[in-house]
Protein backbone atom coordinates (compact mmCIF):
# COMPACT_ATOMS: atom_id res chain seq x y z
CA UNK A 1 0.00 0.00 0.00
CA UNK A 2 1.10 3.47 -0.50
CA UNK A 3 1.80 5.98 2.02
CA UNK A 4 -1.21 7.94 2.71
CA UNK A 5 -1.63 11.60 2.11
CA UNK A 6 -1.54 13.44 5.90
CA UNK A 7 -4.91 15.38 6.54
CA UNK A 8 -5.93 17.95 9.49
CA UNK A 9 -8.46 16.24 11.80
CA UNK A 10 -10.89 19.20 10.89
CA UNK A 11 -10.62 17.37 7.26
CA UNK A 12 -11.05 13.95 8.56
CA UNK A 13 -14.18 14.84 10.85
CA UNK A 14 -16.02 16.81 8.09
CA UNK A 15 -14.94 14.07 4.87
CA UNK A 16 -16.96 11.26 7.41
CA UNK A 17 -19.55 13.41 8.33
CA UNK A 18 -20.51 13.95 5.17
CA UNK A 19 -20.23 10.18 4.35
CA UNK A 20 -22.52 9.39 8.00
CA UNK A 21 -25.25 11.89 6.67
CA UNK A 22 -25.48 10.85 3.21
CA UNK A 23 -24.93 7.20 3.38
CA UNK A 24 -28.05 6.07 2.79
CA UNK A 25 -28.65 1.92 2.68
CA UNK A 26 -26.07 1.07 5.12
CA UNK A 27 -22.62 -0.08 5.14
CA UNK A 28 -21.76 -1.32 1.67
CA UNK A 29 -23.97 1.76 0.06
CA UNK A 30 -21.30 4.13 2.03
CA UNK A 31 -18.39 1.94 0.33
CA UNK A 32 -18.87 4.47 -2.60
CA UNK A 33 -19.15 7.92 -0.36
CA UNK A 34 -15.74 6.85 1.16
CA UNK A 35 -14.45 6.26 -2.28
CA UNK A 36 -15.28 9.78 -3.13
CA UNK A 37 -14.00 11.44 -0.24
CA UNK A 38 -10.77 9.39 0.41
CA UNK A 39 -9.33 8.82 -3.14
CA UNK A 40 -10.97 11.54 -5.18
CA UNK A 41 -11.83 14.19 -3.16
CA UNK A 42 -9.21 14.27 -0.52
CA UNK A 43 -6.53 12.03 -2.42
CA UNK A 44 -5.98 10.53 0.49
CA UNK A 45 -5.39 7.12 -0.85
CA UNK A 46 -5.13 5.77 -4.45
CA UNK A 47 -7.24 3.19 -5.34
CA UNK A 48 -5.52 0.24 -4.76
CA UNK A 49 -4.61 1.17 -1.39
CA UNK A 50 -8.38 1.95 -1.32
CA UNK A 51 -9.24 -1.53 -2.81
CA UNK A 52 -6.49 -3.25 -0.18
CA UNK A 53 -8.25 -1.36 2.83
CA UNK A 54 -11.50 -2.52 1.31
CA UNK A 55 -10.83 -6.27 0.99
CA UNK A 56 -9.11 -6.07 4.63
CA UNK A 57 -12.38 -4.44 6.01
CA UNK A 58 -14.32 -7.15 4.39
CA UNK A 59 -12.57 -10.14 6.23
CA UNK A 60 -13.19 -8.49 9.66
CA UNK A 61 -16.34 -9.08 11.65
CA UNK A 62 -18.24 -6.11 12.41
CA UNK A 63 -19.77 -3.02 10.66
CA UNK A 64 -18.01 -2.18 7.33
CA UNK A 65 -19.46 1.82 8.14
CA UNK A 66 -16.97 2.17 11.21
CA UNK A 67 -14.09 -0.38 10.14
CA UNK A 68 -13.22 1.37 6.81
CA UNK A 69 -12.95 5.34 8.72
CA UNK A 70 -11.95 3.85 11.51
CA UNK A 71 -8.83 2.22 9.47
CA UNK A 72 -8.33 5.11 7.29
CA UNK A 73 -8.62 7.90 9.97
CA UNK A 74 -5.86 5.95 11.42
CA UNK A 75 -3.87 6.05 8.33
CA UNK A 76 -4.04 10.06 7.60
CA UNK A 77 -4.56 11.52 11.54
CA UNK A 78 -3.26 8.62 13.81
CA UNK A 79 -5.66 7.49 16.87
CA UNK A 80 -7.04 10.95 16.79
CA UNK A 81 -7.76 10.34 12.92
CA UNK A 82 -9.17 6.81 13.75
CA UNK A 83 -11.30 8.24 16.94
CA UNK A 84 -13.06 11.00 14.71
CA UNK A 85 -13.52 9.46 11.80
CA UNK A 86 -15.44 6.68 13.05
CA UNK A 87 -17.68 9.28 15.55
CA UNK A 88 -17.81 11.46 12.41
CA UNK A 89 -19.54 8.60 10.60
CA UNK A 90 -21.52 7.39 13.56
CA UNK A 91 -23.03 10.52 15.53
CA UNK A 92 -24.75 12.02 12.30
CA UNK A 93 -26.26 8.70 11.28
CA UNK A 94 -27.63 7.44 14.86
CA UNK A 95 -29.03 11.47 15.33
CA UNK A 96 -30.56 11.22 12.03
CA UNK A 97 -31.76 7.24 13.01
CA UNK A 98 -33.45 8.89 15.75
CA UNK A 99 -35.45 12.07 14.33
CA UNK A 100 -36.08 10.31 11.03
CA UNK A 101 -37.36 7.13 12.53
CA UNK A 102 -39.65 9.43 14.95
CA UNK A 103 -41.06 11.36 12.12
CA UNK A 104 -41.62 7.92 10.68
CA UNK A 105 -43.35 6.61 13.06
CA UNK A 106 -45.69 9.39 13.39
CA UNK A 107 -46.48 9.75 9.63
CA UNK A 108 -45.62 6.17 8.23
CA UNK A 109 -49.10 6.68 6.22
CA UNK A 110 -48.23 9.84 4.41
CA UNK A 111 -47.16 8.69 0.70
CA UNK A 112 -44.71 11.03 -0.05
CA UNK A 113 -43.03 9.34 3.14
CA UNK A 114 -42.79 5.85 1.75
CA UNK A 115 -41.98 7.38 -1.72
CA UNK A 116 -38.96 9.13 -0.02
CA UNK A 117 -37.69 5.19 1.08
CA UNK A 118 -38.27 3.89 -2.15
CA UNK A 119 -36.70 6.47 -4.47
CA UNK A 120 -33.19 6.66 -2.51
CA UNK A 121 -33.24 2.91 -3.61
CA UNK A 122 -31.68 3.72 -7.15
CA UNK A 123 -29.28 6.23 -6.41
CA UNK A 124 -28.10 3.54 -4.10
CA UNK A 125 -27.92 1.03 -7.08
CA UNK A 126 -26.57 3.48 -9.51
CA UNK A 127 -23.63 4.48 -6.97
CA UNK A 128 -22.79 0.29 -6.53
CA UNK A 129 -22.55 0.20 -10.09
CA UNK A 130 -20.19 2.65 -10.78
CA UNK A 131 -18.19 0.88 -7.67
CA UNK A 132 -18.21 -2.43 -9.49
CA UNK A 133 -17.33 -0.73 -12.85
CA UNK A 134 -14.68 1.12 -11.56
CA UNK A 135 -13.42 -2.54 -9.52
CA UNK A 136 -13.88 -4.57 -12.44
CA UNK A 137 -11.57 -2.11 -14.73
CA UNK A 138 -9.13 -2.36 -12.13
CA UNK A 139 -9.20 -5.89 -12.32
CA UNK A 140 -9.30 -6.22 -15.79
CA UNK A 141 -6.29 -4.55 -16.06
CA UNK A 142 -4.16 -6.14 -13.51
CA UNK A 143 -5.35 -9.54 -13.44
CA UNK A 144 -6.66 -9.44 -17.36
CA UNK A 145 -10.34 -9.96 -18.46
CA UNK A 146 -10.64 -13.87 -18.76
CA UNK A 147 -9.08 -14.33 -15.24
CA UNK A 148 -11.25 -11.50 -13.40
CA UNK A 149 -14.22 -13.03 -15.15
CA UNK A 150 -13.52 -16.40 -13.59
CA UNK A 151 -12.72 -15.77 -10.21
CA UNK A 152 -15.59 -13.31 -10.24
CA UNK A 153 -18.29 -16.18 -11.40
CA UNK A 154 -16.44 -18.26 -9.01
CA UNK A 155 -17.02 -16.06 -6.13
CA UNK A 156 -20.02 -15.15 -7.02
CA UNK A 157 -20.73 -19.47 -7.06
CA UNK A 158 -18.96 -19.72 -3.38
CA UNK A 159 -20.94 -16.51 -1.93
CA UNK A 160 -24.41 -16.95 -3.22
CA UNK A 161 -24.99 -20.76 -4.62
CA UNK A 162 -23.10 -22.03 -1.75
CA UNK A 163 -24.14 -19.48 1.24
CA UNK A 164 -19.99 -19.23 1.71
CA UNK A 165 -18.88 -15.61 3.81
CA UNK A 166 -16.79 -13.30 1.64
CA UNK A 167 -14.43 -12.95 4.35
CA UNK A 168 -13.60 -16.76 3.77
CA UNK A 169 -12.84 -16.11 0.21
CA UNK A 170 -10.55 -13.07 0.51
CA UNK A 171 -8.68 -14.63 3.45
CA UNK A 172 -8.02 -17.20 1.22
CA UNK A 173 -6.70 -15.29 -1.66
CA UNK A 174 -4.69 -13.29 0.59
CA UNK A 175 -3.50 -16.25 2.31
CA UNK A 176 -2.51 -17.84 -1.13
CA UNK A 177 -0.72 -14.33 -2.53
CA UNK A 178 1.39 -14.16 0.36
CA UNK A 179 2.61 -17.89 -0.09
CA UNK A 180 2.70 -18.47 -3.38
CA UNK A 181 5.49 -17.57 -5.43
CA UNK A 182 5.31 -14.69 -8.04
CA UNK A 183 5.76 -15.88 -11.10
CA UNK A 184 9.26 -15.02 -12.66
CA UNK A 185 8.87 -12.81 -15.85
CA UNK A 186 9.62 -14.43 -19.04
CA UNK A 187 12.85 -13.41 -20.00
CA UNK A 188 14.39 -14.66 -16.29
CA UNK A 189 13.38 -18.15 -17.12
CA UNK A 190 15.37 -18.38 -19.63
Amino acid sequence: MTDPSPASLSQVFWAFTRIGLLGFGGGPAMIPLVREEVVTRHHWLDDDAFADVLAIANTLPGPIATKMPGYIGYRVGGIAGCIIAVAAVIVPMMLAMILLLGLFSRYRDVAWIRGMGYAVVPVVMVMMGQLTLDFWNKSRLSLGPWTSLVMGAGAGVLIYLLGLHPGWIIGTLLVTAMVAPEPRPKEARE
